[in-house]
């Protein structure tokens, strides 16, 4: 391949891949918002080599094999629009790194940010019990059970594929003796229990979304996207039943993204509170017990 003749370095790769990139008009939003920073992670990662390199090494010759591998998925990330975590089998949340593929989204929820803070201000009192609906890779629960050591976390999904993808996570991270997984269609199939917590990152793409959506998102699970016409059928599915999961100090926390509209008129009599992040994103809702 000319190309190979031409790439020698760190730096040459990082160059070539984010013009590469740039002239594909790829679609960025799966842990990276640029082309550079997409070239970054894919690069490092298929090194073996930290993010947080010494610079110098980026002039560093690369071998033969390590020239070829990272062409071959360069040109992989452009031909076949295929997301860098479902490439390197590896995504970021709440500063832990977590297995994926195609079983599952990739992690990319605000939610992340509200887990490091332990849920403060709106938590009260100790967390014991947490809910992960909608658990996909494990991501939430697993990020949940680092921030509360002592409280037992439920994560929950319908797809049994994705309750294998959480497994893999579970045992990575050590929390087997924490956080248990069940295959369920969102309260339907939980055990009998009252949560302090309720958390859920469930499917809320609308219709008009679905069809607009990148090349990138077409990778992703429909299952794990797709929610009716306007994007509420499962949140609905969740208000109506929360109560009845929640203790009388309990708050719930979904994120339905861009249906945070349709959810706002629909339930015009509900006292959403949606809530702000320092690190961007939007959509998330929170509400307690009593406004259940």
């Amino acid at each position: 391949m000319t190309e190979l003749n031409q790439l020698f370095t760190i730096r040459d790769f990082i160059r070539w891949a984010v013009s590469q990139f740039n002239e594909a008009n790829l679609y960025y939003g799966h842990g990276t918002e640029t082309a550079w920073d997409e070239a970054i992670a894919l690069i490092l990662h298929t090194l073996h080599l930290p993010h947080d390199i010494n610079t110098m090494v980026l002039d560093a010759r690369l071998t033969e094999s390590e020239r070829s591998i990272l062409l071959r998925v360069i040109k992989k990330r452009v031909d076949e629009r295929i997301p860098v975590p479902y490439i390197t089998h590896e995504a970021w949340f709440a500063g832990l790194p977590y297995y994926v593929d195609e079983r599952v989204l990739i992690p990319r929820s605000p939610i992340a940010e509200l887990i490091e803070n332990h849920f403060q201000p709106w938590a009260h009192g100790p967390i014991e019990s947490i809910l992960d609906l909608c658990t996909g890779s494990g991501c939430i629960a697993i990020a949940c059970a680092k921030a509360f050591p002592d409280a037992i976390v439920h994560a929950a999904d319908i797809s049994r594929d994705a309750i294998e993808v959480a497994k893999i996570n579970i045992s990575r991270h050590g929390c087997e003796d924490q956080v248990h997984v069940y295959q369920a269609d969102l309260f339907d199939g939980l055990p009998p229990k009252k949560y302090d917590l309720i958390v859920s990152n469930p499917p809320y793409v609308d219709a008009e979304d679905m069809a607009a959506l990148p090349k990138e998102y077409k990778h992703e699970p429909e299952l794990a996207l797709k929610a009716g016409r306007d994007g509420l059928d499962i949140v609905t599915k969740i208000l109506r039943e929360a109560k009845n999961y929640l203790h009388p100090k309990g708050i719930l926390i979904v994120e339905v993204g861009n249906s945070e509209v349709a959810l706002s008129e629909k339930f015009a009599d509900i006292p959403f509170m949606w809530l702000e992040f320092e690190r961007g994103g939007g959509g998330v809702f929170l509400l307690t017990y009593e406004q259940l």
